[in-house]
This record gives C-alpha cells, sequence and structure tokens, in this order.
C-alpha cells in the first residue's frame, strides 16, 4: 500500500530517539479534564476524528493513515450514536490520490458537507478569527476564557537543552456544527469551568473503576 507522505512523516519522527519541541507539530493531545468537560457539554463523544491508537479520547476514532477527510463520518454517526470530536491538525493543505489529507480549510469544507448530511461534531479550535478557515458557518461557537495549554504525545523524548514540557498557552474556541442546533450563535465559558466539570467526572470514573475491578485507572 502507497502510503501518503503525511503518514510516512509521522512515523519517522515518532521512532527518532529525541526531539525538539517544535516538531511536535500537530500532535498537541487535548488534556482530559479539558475534553472531559467539552464532551459533557457538548457531547456525548463517541467518534473521535483526528487521533492515533496512543492519544484516542474515543473508543471509535480516524487515524491519520485512514485520512479523516475521505471518511463519511455522518454514517459512521448514524451507526455510533452521540457526536464527534476533533483536536484537528493545522498543517498546510495537501493531497494524495485525489484527496485532501491535511489543511484547515479542507477540513471545515469538509465538515460543512458532513453537516449538511446530519450529525453533531465538535471542534476544538485556536481562536483565530482571521484565519481563512475560521468557521463563520458554525451552528455555535464558545469563546474560552484563559489560555489552553496541551499535552505533550506519549512518544515525545526531549532532546538535549530541549523541555519535557510546554508552558504555551493558546485561546482557544469550541466550535458546533450540528444543523439541529437551536442555541446561541456565540457564548463564553472559562477554562476554570470546564475543567472544574472534567475533573469532577474523571473523579466519577476513578471511583466506579475501583469498584469494578478494585484499582484505579
Amino acid at each position: 500500500m502507497n502510503q501518503n507522505p503525511y503518514c510516512q512523516a509521522l512515523a519517522e519522527l515518532r521512532s527518532r530517539r529525541s526531539h525538539k519541541l517544535k516538531e511536535v507539530g500537530d500532535q498537541w493531545c487535548t488534556p482530559d479534564a479539558l475534553w472531559w468537560g467539552i464532551n459533557a457539554k457538548f457531547g456525548p463523544f463517541t467518534l473521535d476524528l483526528f487521533a492515533d491508537d496512543h492519544n484516542a479520547k474515543c473508543e471509535n476514532y480516524y487515524i491519520a493513515e485512514d485520512n479523516a477527510l475521505a471518511q463519511d463520518w455522518s454514517a459512521r454517526l448514524a451507526t455510533l450514536g452521540g457526536a464527534a470530536f476533533a483536536n484537528p491538525p493545522y498543517s498546510r493543505a495537501r493531497e494524495f490520490d485525489g484527496h485532501y489529507i491535511t489543511g484547515m480549510v479542507p477540513i471545515m469544507q469538509h465538515t460543512a458537507a458532513m453537516r449538511e448530511l446530519g450529525g453533531r461534531y465538535v471542534f476544538f479550535i485556536k481562536s483565530a478569527t482571521s484565519e481563512s478557515w475560521w468557521p463563520e458557518n458554525a451552528d455555535h461557537i464558545a469563546f474560552v476564557r484563559g489560555r489552553i495549554s496541551f499535552d505533550l504525545p506519549d512518544w515525545y523524548t526531549p532532546a538535549e537543552g530541549e523541555p519535557s514540557e510546554s508552558s504555551a498557552g493558546f485561546g482557544m474556541a469550541i466550535a458546533v456544527f450540528d444543523k439541529s442546533w437551536t442555541g446561541p450563535a456565540i457564548s463564553y465559558i472559562s477554562r476554570e469551568e470546564l475543567e472544574a466539570v472534567g475533573q469532577m467526572l474523571l473523579t466519577q470514573i476513578r471511583r466506579a473503576a475501583i469498584k469494578l475491578v478494585g484499582v484505579a485507572p
């Protein structure tokens, strides 16, 4: 099978013995507490649109080799129920075998097409309203008050002199694509509120796990 160049580059990066922080690129991960907070307010999520076997937030997900932009998300959600979550990659647009494999403009175009077919698609995106890909057509935008720091992937091994974590934070927003949405077009929510809700859910999950198997996850 002829693997697309994005996947080839990603596999090579993961296989290195050490990495520079700037090389993490598209692979920053949504912190669990934040994800659970977003899930509580806009889910339940059953499909992770841009993930891998190490960082997927849902049992069902697309990895880079699947190319989410060549998939029918609406049909998948019709089977799964629930909603889809995306912490999308921001790589510049590239095509392979007649399909876009990266690029925020193609991602948002595909999302709009899936919305028309039905389903809810919730994107956790940079609050970059001046970018050409900014989703003016989203049914709801929730701007997050407070800057967000993301988690490093588990394969990241810092090279000499490189940090083991990032202190950088970003302004973020939650974009909801759902033609059945009946709420306001714009809202604001604090990072602290999302994290508090998420931590509460994580605590409940750990308690349930202890009751079931006697060990906390």
